[in-house]
């Protein structure tokens, strides 16, 4: 098969995704986006039987996508999963209507809306952008004066979606949340990030240990996963006392840490996954 790598900066993830496809004998292709011209009403034949998207800005991430399908080429993810994945108030709303257990979320439009949610959820509580990834510009308000500080920025901020305010009731998590990778159904692997922070990201500092999910959290993670719409995704629960929760779903998901802790080949098990999906 010749399989395309969609990528914008490369890292760890898209090296190991060309090794573990020429070593199942495959043809890696790169297609860096930033060095083409896609052009939208001129298909071209890529002559690939597939693509991995990994770019890590959603937008190039998204318009690359969009046109490849056009021009016929499968892409995993498809631009419906990286989209809603990416929007946490979809991914949210997706998986509170399929009736998997998520943190009290609400969604307010003004300062006076944002006050009144805040009260009923209970201090404290966290205000987050509906884009975005690693932890950046989530706000904890501890009391209602932290968080009319919290609109006032974001309020002034130019992007609208700053206005759309996410507020989340504060899980109490015993010091760490989890990553599970979720490939086509399957949970081959799983981390806990371990923090003294209440932002357990590893971006941000936290603490990659292996992970042995229960059988009810790694069911929580294929639901999470089959309710997105399947692929290579990554799945963040959070444990409150016996409960565990879906925070949110990566649909571009780094794995290194998770490789580097479990030992685990998880590039190949998503090239061996994803070409077995691909032959049925």
């Amino acid at each position: 098969m010749r399989i395309g790598i969609i990528y914008d900066v490369i890292r760890w993830e898209e090296k190991d995704l060309v090794r573990a496809i020429r070593g199942l004998g495959h043809e890696a292709v790169p297609l860096q986006v930033t060095k083409r011209v896609f052009w939208v009403d001129r298909p071209r034949n890529l002559n690939l039987d597939v693509a991995f998207q990994r770019c890590v800005s959603f937008y190039r991430a998204l318009a690359s996508t969009i046109v490849l399908e056009g021009w016929g080429v499968p892409v995993i993810n498809s631009s419906e999963v990286i989209y809603a994945c990416e929007d946490k108030l979809l991914t949210t709303a997706r998986l509170a209507r399929s009736g998997v257990p998520v943190p009290e979320t609400a969604i307010a439009f003004s300062r006076e809306a944002c006050i009144e949610a805040a009260e009923k959820l209970g201090y404290p509580i966290v205000v987050k952008p509906i884009y975005g990834s690693w932890g950046r510009m989530i706000a904890r308000a501890l009391d209602r004066e932290s968080l009319e500080e919290i609109l006032e920025f974001r309020e002034h901020m130019q992007s609208p979606h700053f206005k759309v305010h996410y507020l989340q009731r504060f899980v109490n998590k015993p010091g760490r949340d989890i990553r599970a990778c979720y490939v086509w159904g399957d949970v081959p692997a799983a981390i806990y990030r371990v923090s003294d922070r209440w932002k357990t990201n590893t971006a941000l500092g936290g603490r990659a240990v292996k992970a042995e999910l229960s059988e009810e959290q790694v069911e929580l993670v294929r639901r999470a996963g089959d309710i997105m719409g399947g692929g290579i995704l990554g799945v963040d629960l959070v444990e409150e006392g016996e409960k565990s929760m879906v925070l949110e779903v990566n649909g571009i998901p780094q794995y290194k840490n998770v490789a580097a802790v479990t030992g685990l080949d998880i590039s190949r098990i998503i090239v061996e996954k994803t070409i077995e999906r691909l032959r049925k």
